[in-house]
């Protein structure tokens, strides 16, 4: 399943093209309420409303190559959550500048040591889950509406005392289009991270509460 934001790209004809010749392709196209975080919960949502078991996340531009699938579903026996990770042994960024490296790795000592994670890649969006963790974070609470969904959906993860195993995979930088991500953004995302830190400590993190924010 395809979550698609209205966006000019075509990818909504491709996917409508494919879903003719596999009936087993769907797409989710929205209209409102944009941006990676809004997106990966109506996913997730979508998947539970239709009686999934497991729920596998990945970027559809091949950054994440579908090839792991059958490693995460194996994985996924032994653990409730299971994280493909560059940064395990046997994982690997492909295509990627030292700078942006760089970036990555600095962003993800900071969401580790402030939200207490125990995972080397925090910012890793391929990732496998069991049902009954998403039934557990409370989707409907989630605060994110961009990027910063990744850490959050961890850490919530995390807080409610589930098992999470990292697989290696080799990410691959989009060869195709432009990436939306800027430092902006980046900022914006690690600011929220502090949000999620505060409104746990209030005891509102997983209550349904107006504080989303556009692009973090």
């Amino acid at each position: 399943m395809v979550v698609e934001d209205s966006a000019p790209d075509g990818t909504s004809e491709v996917v409508n093209n494919l879903a003719k010749e596999h009936p087993e392709v769907e797409l989710l196209l929205r209209t409102s309420g944009r941006g990676r975080g809004s997106a990966g919960i109506a996913g997730f949502k979508y998947a539970l409303e239709h009686g999934a078991d497991y729920v596998v996340e990945m970027d559809a531009d091949f950054s994440h190559h579908p090839k792991y699938i059958p490693s995460f579903l194996e994985a996924i026996q032994e653990a409730d959550m299971v994280i493909g990770s560059r940064a395990v042994s046997g994982g690997k960024d492909v295509n990627r500048g030292i700078v942006r490296r760089v970036i990555t790795f600095l962003a993800g000592v900071y969401v580790r040591m402030l939200l207490g994670l125990r995972i080397k890649d925090v910012s890793s969006g391929y990732r496998c889950f069991k049902r009954k963790v998403l039934e557990a974070i409370e989707l409907d609470s989630v605060v994110s509406t961009g990027p910063s969904i990744v850490s959050e959906v961890f850490y919530r993860t995390h807080l409610k005392g589930f098992s999470i195993k990292e697989i290696p995979i080799e990410f691959a930088d989009r060869t195709h289009g432009q990436t939306k991500l800027n430092y902006v953004i980046l900022l914006k995302t690690l600011l929220m991270v502090l949000k999620f830190k505060r409104l746990n400590k209030k005891g509102l993190l997983f209550k349904k509460i107006n504080t989303s924010f556009s692009n973090s």
